[in-house]
């Protein structure tokens, strides 16, 4: 039986390439979720004005991978610690947040914020949110890093990811 995660971290071509790797996780599909509108599309999305984050939706088997090491593996992966930006992505698309689905995920989220807040130097500005809806985004941002692995932002940005949760979790890689 498979469990869903939903998580933002950035673009989500960086956070779905990541997730990608990780024994467990049987599909990763990027997507917006935490905002107003029904059915945003992408450029809807990064004007602003809809609410939405860039996030990916997991479905795992938590018999090999558990929610927190999904966790563990996220605030690896990306900054927790600046508000509305990773990197030079800059917009409350790109926000860090947690959207749980259950109370269980509420409380290993809190947990493991509780537990970063120790590991990290500035104070942690992740969200987290009751599940909202979760819209599919375009065909062209499924799996992307994979399709264009030599386009400069995948080369620059999402690569140095994939490589470094490679080396922080090399048990928890396919």
């Amino acid at each position: 039986m498979t469990e869903v995660a939903v998580l933002g971290g950035g673009c989500f071509w960086c956070t779905e390439a990541v997730y990608l790797e990780v024994k467990g996780v049987q599909r990763v599909e990027s997507g917006y979720s935490g905002g107003q509108q029904p059915n945003p599309s992408y450029e809807q999305v990064c004007a602003g004005a809809t609410g939405h984050a860039e996030v990916v939706r997991l479905e795992f088997d938590p018999a090999v991978v558990s929610y927190r090491d999904l966790l563990e593996i996220f605030f690896t992966v990306h900054d927790p610690t600046t508000l509305n930006r990773q990197g030079n992505d800059v917009g409350t698309q790109y926000r860090s947040v947690i959207f749980h689905q259950s109370p269980q995920q509420e409380a290993t989220a809190r947990q493991v914020i509780c537990e970063m807040a120790n590991v990290w130097d500035a104070p942690i500005v992740t969200e987290l949110s009751p599940a909202q809806p979760y819209f599919r985004a375009e065909d062209y941002h499924q799996n992307y890093f994979s399709q264009h692995p030599m386009q400069g932002y995948c080369a620059f940005v999402v690569a140095p990811k994939v490589d470094k949760f490679r080396k922080m979790h090399p048990a928890r890689s396919k």
